[in-house]
């Protein structure tokens, strides 16, 4: 969960709620603290490694729907592989510089980490599960540093006062911008892919799923105290993409902010490995369930093939849209589908042990979650929103088609 969300939305978050960026981070951590409810009783009844599509295909059957929302969860690893790409590029010319036009570096830094990233897929899992496990601990490591000292730092900044409740602005901006970055909080979900592996089940993955939430909430909410705490609203809106870094500067100097932006290296850098492992393995679980073409069970270099096409899709969009599309089209995604698996929840309720009203509850949210960045979009960026309609229409559109095809061919 601690990937390269915190450090690439931050920003967005800080401009967009301003003294009530906190808020903006707890409400979102809310909505994924509920929805874990509805993902702890699912995995303690499911378990499986196609976690979330097994969930869904589970509720709803193996139809057009489940088929497009399936489908959705694997295009949103796309888009959140993209925000974590566009993060590291805009990080790490900060410490490199090739040609001296930053923007033409931040989209060769973005490709060039992908490339590296699926290299290293392809190359071992092993090695991805290694580069993981240290890439977790000094991020960690260096962000709770960053809190301890910023604490101390906070006394007696004068920008401390911009948390104050006359730079918040309405609570419909402050849900929405909670929204915007609601993607800092989805890695959540990965959770489920793992229960067949955990032991004791019944009691450690419901702790797994509330220790995890519990704690990213917590860090980020001190994160964005912090920052908001520690730079004017003009300088945070100047250094919108690499914002942690700046907030470093006035506790530790140069110092500090090349410390944090080799976390953000880090942190970003270990999400893509991840997530492109993650992602290859989602559209593989989506075509054995006959929701995409079987061709996706194939291999290409012993891996699926859907780590090439990941990838290759995640070249395309990361050098063709802004942070703030990505991003809001990844939290579109990401709410849409925890909104479905609330509703299993629901509906399984008697089956998994579930409480309803709770079930019900965290569907309501997401969807009124999701319908305050609809708005938002609509008012602030017809472009987003159309790019959002696009990307989960062609996920139902292609799953429809596909099944006609099947049909058609009789097999």
């Amino acid at each position: 969960m601690v990937g390269g969300g915190i450090f690439a939305v931050l920003g967005l978050a800080a401009n967009l709620a301003h003294g009530g960026t906190p808020i903006a981070f707890l409400f979102a951590g809310l909505i994924a603290l509920l929805t874990s409810y509805s993902y702890a009783h699912l995995s303690k009844a499911y378990p499986d490694r196609g976690g979330t599509v097994r969930f869904i295909n589970e509720g709803f059957g193996r139809g057009v729907f489940s088929g497009g929302v399936n489908n959705l969860l694997w295009v949103s690893y796309v888009i959140m592989l993209s925000l974590y790409a566009s993060a590291f590029g805009s990080y790490a010319p900060n410490l490199i510089q090739i040609m001296g036009d930053k923007q033409l570096d931040q989209h060769l830094f973005s490709s060039a980490i992908i490339l590296l990233a699926t290299g290293i897929n392809y190359y071992s899992i092993k090695v991805v599960s290694a580069i993981e496990s240290y890439a977790v601990i000094i991020k960690l490591v260096i962000l709770l540093g960053f809190v301890g000292i910023g604490a101390v730092g906070l006394v007696g900044n004068p920008s401390l006062s911009q948390l104050s409740l006359g730079n918040w602005p309405s609570p419909l901006t402050l849900v929405t911008a909670g929204m915007i970055i609601f993607v800092a909080y989805e890695g959540f979900e990965l959770i489920a892919n793992a229960a067949p592996d955990i032991k004791s089940p019944e009691k450690n993955i419901p702790r797994a799923y509330y220790i995890a939430v519990v704690f990213v909430i917590a860090l980020y909410l001190a994160i964005a105290v912090i920052t908001v705490g520690s730079l004017p609203f003009k300088q945070i809106a100047g250094a919108q993409d690499y914002v942690l870094a700046e907030a470093a500067k006035p506790m530790l100097g140069q110092v500090g902010f090349t410390i944090i932006t080799v976390a953000a290296l880090i942190s970003t850098f270990s999400a893509i490995n991840a997530s492109l492992y993650g992602g290859s393995r989602v559209s593989y679980e989506i075509a054995e369930d006959d929701e995409l073409p079987h061709e996706f069970t194939s291999q290409f270099w012993n891996q699926p093939i859907g780590l090439l096409v990941t990838s290759v899709l995640t070249l395309v969009l990361v050098n063709t849209l802004k942070l703030e599309s990505i991003s809001s089209t990844g939290s579109i995604g990401f709410l849409l589908i925890f909104a479905v698996v609330n509703m299993v929840g629901f509906r399984k309720a008697a089956e998994i042990g579930c409480s309803r009203i709770v079930a019900a509850t965290s569907a309501f949210l997401c969807f009124a979650a999701l319908t305050a960045l609809l708005v938002h979009n609509f008012q602030t960026s017809k472009l987003n929103l159309l790019i959002a309609a696009v990307t989960v229409a062609t996920c139902f559109a292609c799953e429809y088609g596909y099944k006609r095809f099947k049909s058609g061919s009789g097999s």
